[in-house]
């Protein structure tokens, strides 16, 4: 059965039982989480969320840049006020470079994927610091905004919080 298939199965089954249609749009915790598409990590099921709770925003390397479109959507139409900034160990994002995934996708499909930044990095800690810093000094998100950056573990399911230091965030 392939992956769709199997996703269709279980789709039937939960439509079941399924009784939280009258949910309200926002998220109930006013939280965004920015994290990784990895799929090892499950944020309902790690970081204790219900339906409702809370936007889970996703992307390769679970990277601020490439979501900043949906958290400006999050706050100004949806009343989001906290952003969690969630990297992981092992992930794919530290194990490539741009010019190694250029040449990749050349090799592979003849297509020139140059214009684009995959926005890999070399330093976990650094990434979620660097992540954290562009979204506390973005103009586009509300200048109250809570932002805090974590590291899971993907052997231990642990959240373990990184430090952000206020002089690394320019207004």
């Amino acid at each position: 059965m392939s992956g769709i298939d199997a996703m269709l199965r279980a789709n039937a089954g939960y439509v079941r039982t399924f009784d939280l249609g009258d949910l309200p749009t926002p998220p109930r915790l006013k939280l965004a989480i920015v994290t990784c598409m990895d799929s090892r990590i499950l944020p309902s099921r790690a970081f204790g969320l219900k339906e409702g709770d809370a936007h889970i925003i996703r992307n390769a390397g679970g990277r601020a840049r490439d979501a900043l479109r949906s958290l400006i959507i999050s706050q100004r139409l949806l009343g989001t006020n906290e952003i969690a900034v969630i990297h992981h160990n092992e992930c794919g994002s530290l194990m490539f470079s741009n010019p190694d995934l250029h040449r990749k996708v050349r090799e592979d499909l003849g297509a020139d994927a140059t214009e684009i930044d995959f926005q890999p990095f070399r330093d976990l800690p650094e990434s979620v610091r660097e992540d954290v810093s562009f979204l506390l000094s973005s103009p586009l998100l509300s200048p109250d905004t809570v932002v805090r950056g974590f590291i899971y573990d993907v052997h231990s399911g642990r959240l373990k919080e990184v430090q952000v230091e206020p002089a690394a965030v320019q207004k």
